[in-house]
């Protein structure tokens, strides 16, 4: 699994109420500057969210923008 770059001005959810639920909320606060986490912590985190511990990541990439 590669990097994975989570942009909260690129996502089609930001502003509405699956923002709040979101893992990126949970660990980064209010939606703010990208973040970037590599791919051991990235599996980490689809693992949590697989297991009920943390909200999934819910970003969906805006689809005018680049992936």
């Amino acid at each position: 699994m590669p990097s994975l770059l989570i942009d909260c001005d690129d996502c089609l959810l930001q502003g509405t109420e699956a923002c709040t639920d979101c893992v990126v909320s949970l660990f980064c606060g209010p939606p703010g500057p990208a973040q970037v986490i590599d791919a051991a912590e990235a599996q980490v985190v689809h693992m949590l969210g697989r297991g009920g511990l943390v909200p999934p990541i819910r970003h969906r990439r805006r689809p005018s923008v680049p992936a």
